[in-house]
């Protein structure tokens, strides 16, 4: 046998072993519960009743309120020292909770009025298609993509992390490479196909942000989940994973496609905007932004509307000009492509039967650019 196939494998003592989590606690039930009850959501707080999301709104589960001791000692049990420390310091600790291998959660817990709370939303461990998740083929086209950034914008709990994993899972059944994500905590299971995946969970598999954006590029990577671009340093280490070759994804918190890049810009001192534009103009190669609605079918309980900018010449140059409030109208012109607005999407939901016109409406950044759509009265 080679030195290689002889060679020990060793890994790092530090590594947790048998931390004990949420899952190991009495509160399993009502995760357990959750999943039962297909419900999205739960929410827990000592000295209340348990409460789930379904289609939306919360229900009570028909169990007593949690004894309020009780909770925080579960909490406390379930959570590491340096998280324990987190949460003392900053008063909101985010994490993961692996149910059964199927069905994972993820999970904030904060305080409130001297209290821990705990919101928990149920991520499956199955990844969905873009058909199952009713999602446009322009999202087929963004996965197949080689370099670049892909940016999702949405705000909290609009899907966002589940398009990028049915993208991810799109690139790892088609095309033999090597994908690395950056998560915090990890959503989604991964098994190689044709890809190999290697998932990097913050806090675990290395101590935070920075220190896992410095080793990346040495990591090897084709394609690159990075996460939410909270700081400058995140989107800088994106636009050089993007320049050097490598497909980026990432999120960011916005409420448009154009609005996303005033957050990017936000980030940098004034004097470095325009570099920044630049660069941006050159490595974009999508901006999606998502938002789940409420559905008037029975067998589905909510569906996203979404606006999908491509890379384009038009969206070069709009980029480089500073008129990034003006893209809505490259979308509309460049349709064929799979560019649609928000409310190209909005009206093929009510035309499809997905929504309600009432709901479309109340969504729209023009409700009275929808009527007319549905009317058949073009905007352009």
């Amino acid at each position: 046998m080679s030195e290689v196939e002889n060679a020990e494998v060793s890994t790092p003592s530090s590594l947790p072993t048998t931390q004990k989590t949420l899952a190991d606690t009495p509160l399993r039930k009502f995760f357990e519960a959750t999943v039962r009850f297909e419900s999205s959501d739960l929410i827990l707080r000592g000295g209340q009743i348990p409460r789930l999301r379904l289609r939306g709104k919360l229900k009570n589960l028909d169990t007593p309120p949690i004894e309020v001791n009780e909770f925080e000692q579960w909490i406390n049990e379930a959570i590491t020292d340096k998280q324990r420390q987190d949460y003392l310091v900053n008063g909101s600790l985010d994490l993961a909770v692996d149910l059964d291998g199927e069905n994972r959660f993820r999970v904030n817990i904060f305080r409130t009025r001297g209290r821990s709370s705990l919101a928990a939303r149920r991520v499956s461990a199955e990844i969905l298609t873009f058909s199952d998740l009713h999602l446009p083929p322009a999202c087929a086209k963004i996965a197949e993509l080689h370099q670049g950034m892909v940016m999702l914008c949405g705000v909290t709990g609009s899907g966002k992390s589940t398009t990028i994993a049915s993208m991810l899972q799109h690139i790892n059944n088609t095309r033999a490479c090597h994908i690395v994500t950056l998560e915090d905590p990890i959503e989604y299971l991964y098994k190689d196909d044709k890809a190999m995946i290697n998932q990097r969970e913050i806090g675990i598999d290395v101590p935070d942000f920075p220190t896992a954006l410095k080793a990346l590029m040495r990591e090897n990577p084709d394609v690159v989940l990075i996460g939410e671009m909270r700081d400058k340093e995140t989107f800088e280490a994106a636009l050089q994973a993007a320049e050097t070759g490598h497909l980026v994804f990432c999120t960011i918190h916005a409420s448009s496609a154009s609005q996303a890049f005033g957050r990017i810009y936000d980030l940098f001192p004034e004097a470095e905007r325009q570099a920044i534009r630049n660069l941006l103009a050159h490595q974009m190669q999508a901006f999606m932004y998502q938002r789940l609605l409420p559905t008037i079918r029975d067998d589905l309980q909510r569906v996203p509307a979404v606006e999908i900018l491509l890379q384009s010449p038009p969206t070069r140059k709009y980029i480089m000009e500073g008129r990034e409030h003006e893209l809505n109208e490259v979308m509309k012109d460049n349709r064929d492509t799979g560019m649609q607005t928000f409310v190209d999407s909005l009206v093929k939901l009510v035309e499809q039967n997905y929504i309600h016109p009432r709901v479309a409406q109340q969504a729209a950044p023009s409700a009275e650019e929808v009527k007319m759509r549905l009317r058949g009265i073009s905007t352009g």
